[in-house]
């Protein structure tokens, strides 16, 4: 369990509020409209009305003794890195900042964040990589080359095993796993066969995906 301070509760941050909640961590949630606040109040651990911009106020909030603190400030640029800046200078152990654009993550990066996210690229390029490909399901980006994707086993490969298959040599990417009946499965040998429903956990470059995938 962590403690998390997360600034703007915005459909983003309350999406961010119920996750956090389910995974039973333990959540500060602040935003300058009641709103809003009232909003999370069912999945928060607590909540206050305040200005983030306001170094009084954020340093009544204990800032440094919470594990991550979270800014996803969507509508004002300028309050989103007032706000990432004053935590850091309060001592925030780790501040993660929500950017739109790649200039506001540089200037995020340069004025107190540790990491960035971006909800819209991020949905951006999933949705493209998901709905324009034959099997793929889900997938996660490691960096501009390297993707864990989910796929649906493709047909040809139905009844061979994953030695006979030969997936690593043929198309330059690595199987981690199984997903069967909705369990993940971890610990297949050469010899597991590829079944009718099988989806696979794969590793590799994504323009191998794109090329063996036809995305």
């Amino acid at each position: 369990m962590k403690s998390v301070l997360l600034i703007g509760l915005g459909r983003f941050g309350r999406h961010i509020a119920k996750k956090l909640d389910e995974m039973n961590h333990q959540v500060m949630a602040v935003d300058i409209d009641e709103k809003r606040v009232n909003l999370v109040l069912p999945y928060v651990t607590n909540a206050q009305i305040g200005d983030s911009t306001d170094p009084d106020f954020l340093e009544s909030l204990g800032v440094n003794n919470f594990d991550v603190c979270i800014v996803t400030i969507a509508e004002n640029f300028q309050n989103s890195l007032e706000t990432t800046s004053l935590l850091k200078e309060l001592g925030a152990k780790l501040v993660v900042s929500r950017a739109a654009r790649d200039v506001h993550a540089k200037f995020l990066l340069r004025n107190g964040a540790d990491e960035i996210v971006y909800p819209e690229k991020q949905l951006a390029y999933w949705s493209a990589i998901r709905f324009t490909a034959d099997h793929i399901l889900d997938y996660i980006q490691l960096d501009s080359d390297y993707g864990i994707f989910e796929i649906s086993v493709p047909e040809k490969w139905i009844g061979k095993t994953v030695q006979e298959a030969d997936v690593r040599r043929k198309h330059g990417i690595n199987i981690m796993g199984f997903r069967r009946n909705g369990e993940i499965d971890l610990e297949f040998t050469p010899d597991t066969k590829f079944k009718n429903g099988d989806n696979i956990l794969i590793l590799g470059k994504t323009k191998d995906m794109q090329k063996t995938f036809h995305i």
